[in-house]
């Protein structure tokens, strides 16, 4: 089973994301920040993050270029915000993103990006 990390500091949305996942039949394992997150990843593996831009402690910029260093299988990542400028989805990119959704994503839009990134359907 493919394991997922949400990373976000709103239970709302961790909730909408956990669910849709799930139903989905993947595993989730939810952190809300930055720091969690890494910590959570540099114990254990994940196929692929789904992480929000505005957090505390540690931004989502901040953590997915923090986890493009370490010595670690690299896992997909979808960067998720309500930010919308051409601007933040460049820079989700340049920190090591593969995709930018915008909030709020509609269930099948996830679902799509999620299985693209971890192979599961053809591009």
């Amino acid at each position: 089973m493919k394991r997922i990390l949400i990373v976000d500091d709103a239970a709302t949305v961790r909730m909408y994301h956990r669910n849709i996942l799930e139903e989905a039949g993947y595993s989730v394992a939810e952190a809300i920040n930055g720091v969690e997150a890494l910590e959570k990843a540099l114990q254990d593996s994940f196929d692929l993050y789904i992480v929000d831009i505005n957090m505390p402690k540690l931004d989502g910029f901040g953590l997915l270029r923090q986890l493009r260093s370490e010595d670690i299988a690299h896992a997909p990542a979808i960067m998720v915000s309500t930010e919308a400028a051409v601007h933040d989805q460049a820079a989700a990119l340049r920190a090591g993103a593969n995709c930018y959704l915008t909030k709020p994503v509609k269930p099948e839009q996830l679902l799509t990006h999620v299985r693209l990134l971890l192979g599961e359907i053809g591009s």
